[in-house]
């Protein structure tokens, strides 16, 4: 890697690192990610109506999905531990797809950004709906996790393409 490589966790010959954030500045920072899992239409049935087996899938997925972003640095080898101010997690449920997409949010206050942490807390919100659904439908698909927004930092406000999937 060359010293003008944007990849940050690179130092100049090429070893992974992690980045020294100690001299940033101290922003307020926001992340939103997305994400989606469809299902067979009984599957989607039984999360909608509470009475899957293993109990309220949304509200076990919600809480797994605050947990792994508060976790991220544990997860992702050079992600920075953040102290989170706030975690929200929202589930949309589409019958007629048969899809739950998971909407998160994280913030803090600090030297570097929450993407990872809303990223890692979709996915995860995501995987406890497979895990607690799976005995009755293995075809489910997760998909389209990706960054909605960000803010703070030195980089500023990002939004993603509307026109992305």
């Amino acid at each position: 890697m060359s010293q003008n490589s944007p990849l940050t966790h690179f130092d100049a010959t090429g070893q992974a690192h992690m980045v020294d954030v100690g001299a940033k500045v101290e922003t307020a920072r926001l992340a939103r990610a997305t994400g989606r899992i469809h299902m067979l239409p009984a599957t989607f049935t039984l999360i909608s109506s509470g009475s899957a087996k293993k109990g309220d899938v949304l509200g076990v997925a919600r809480i797994a999905a605050i947990q792994a972003a508060k976790r991220t640095g544990d997860l992702i080898p050079l992600c920075h531990p953040i102290a989170l101010t706030r975690v929200a997690v929202e589930f949309e449920l589409d019958e007629i797809a048969a899809t739950v997409t998971c909407m998160t949010a994280t913030e803090t206050f600090g030297r570097t950004g929450v993407e990872m942490e809303a990223l890692t807390a979709c996915t995860v919100g995501l995987l406890t709906i497979y895990d607690m659904c799976k005995a009755v439908d293995r075809g489910m698909v997760i998909e389209a996790v990706r960054l909605l927004e960000k803010s703070g930092g030195k980089s500023g406000h990002w939004v993603a393409d509307t026109h992305s999937p």
